[in-house]
């Protein structure tokens, strides 16, 4: 039961992030968004795969890294999306 719970929030969490990520790609806008959000993301994603590696958790193991692509599509989205908004 308390791992389902905890693959269940993993859920919510990835379809809330990879939702405005889709957003911002559909849009082609990032407007509102900082560069710096998915640096931090990819950077805490990185070090939360570490720890919880080291601490054995596959729910945050498979989250993390999970999390951690969809930093990286949204660092791809933004600075595609800001290339775009400069050549018009």
């Amino acid at each position: 039961m308390t791992e389902s719970i905890g693959w269940f929030a993993a859920m919510v969490l990835l379809t809330t992030i990879g939702r405005q990520v889709y957003t911002q790609w559909r849009d082609g806008s990032s407007k509102g968004l900082s560069r710096w959000l998915f640096i931090g993301q990819i950077t805490a994603s990185i070090a939360f795969i570490v720890y919880s590696w080291l601490l054995g958790n596959w729910v945050f193991v498979v989250t993390n890294a999970l999390m951690l692509v969809t930093a990286v599509l949204g660092q791809w989205v933004y600075l595609t999306n800001r290339k775009q908004a400069a050549a018009r």
